[in-house]
């Protein structure tokens, strides 16, 4: 039988899926503060279902010189000079997530990376230029491939608001824990790997049916 690693491998061409959510001093990439990140590795078990398998967060110390803007901080209620936040700098949040990524990513036997998050271009711009800012070498990630659960929400359970696609898709919600980078990577993490599951199950992707061609082109996903 097919490893569960293996599976991994295949399912997605040699990338390895890591859901990430972000909260941020503004809506600005380049100049608003990364705030807090969590990120979710996923695994397969033994019946080839996508699971969640670990998750890492971290509040995040804005880096010098960034915009915090005043509206951003009272919607998701981060106090950034907070110190019972426990914030570690940014490089050390980055350099952690990025080698837990990497032994999962071996591990599942992938060759690259791929964020996932709802409404993914916002936390994949904010990932990218903290690794532009840190002068960072080694990022494991994909720089602009990414799988956006708000899209697959849309199409798989007809809607695209985080909560109401948890919700329809029967994953408990709360409303009053949203808008913290942990309970919504885990809570997005939850989702993605309901819909991929379940378009397994629906017939979508049997692994019996791939081909050799197929599996060998999983080792081409860092040239897509």
């Amino acid at each position: 039988m097919t490893q569960p690693s293996t599976q991994l491998a295949q399912r997605f061409r040699g990338y390895y899926p890591v859901v990430i959510d972000v909260e941020t001093a503004g809506f600005n990439a380049k100049t608003d503060a990364l705030l807090e990140i969590a990120a979710t590795l996923l695994d397969m078990d033994d019946n080839g279902n996508l699971v969640p398998l670990q998750t890492l967060h971290f509040h995040v110390e804005p880096f010098e010189g960034a915009n915090l803007d005043a509206s951003s901080l009272a919607f998701n209620g981060i106090d950034p000079f907070n110190p019972l936040r426990g914030a570690v700098p940014e490089r050390e949040a980055i350099t952690e997530i990025c080698k837990a990524v990497r032994k999962a990513q071996k591990d599942a036997g992938c060759q690259r990376s791929v964020i996932v998050a709802h409404n993914a271009a916002f936390d994949q711009g904010f990932f990218n230029a903290a690794i532009e800012r840190l002068n960072f070498k080694r990022s494991p990630f994909h720089a602009f491939v990414s799988f956006d659960t708000t899209s697959l929400s849309a199409l798989a359970l007809g809607q695209t608001v985080l909560a109401k696609a948890c919700q329809t898709a029967g994953i408990e919600f709360n409303n009053k824990e949203a808008h913290s980078a942990l309970y919504d990577t885990e809570r997005t993490a939850e989702l993605f790997c309901h819909i991929v599951n379940n378009w397994k199950k629906l017939g979508g992707w049997p692994l019996a049916a791939m081909s050799h061609d197929d599996a060998d082109d999983s080792a081409e996903a860092v040239s897509a």
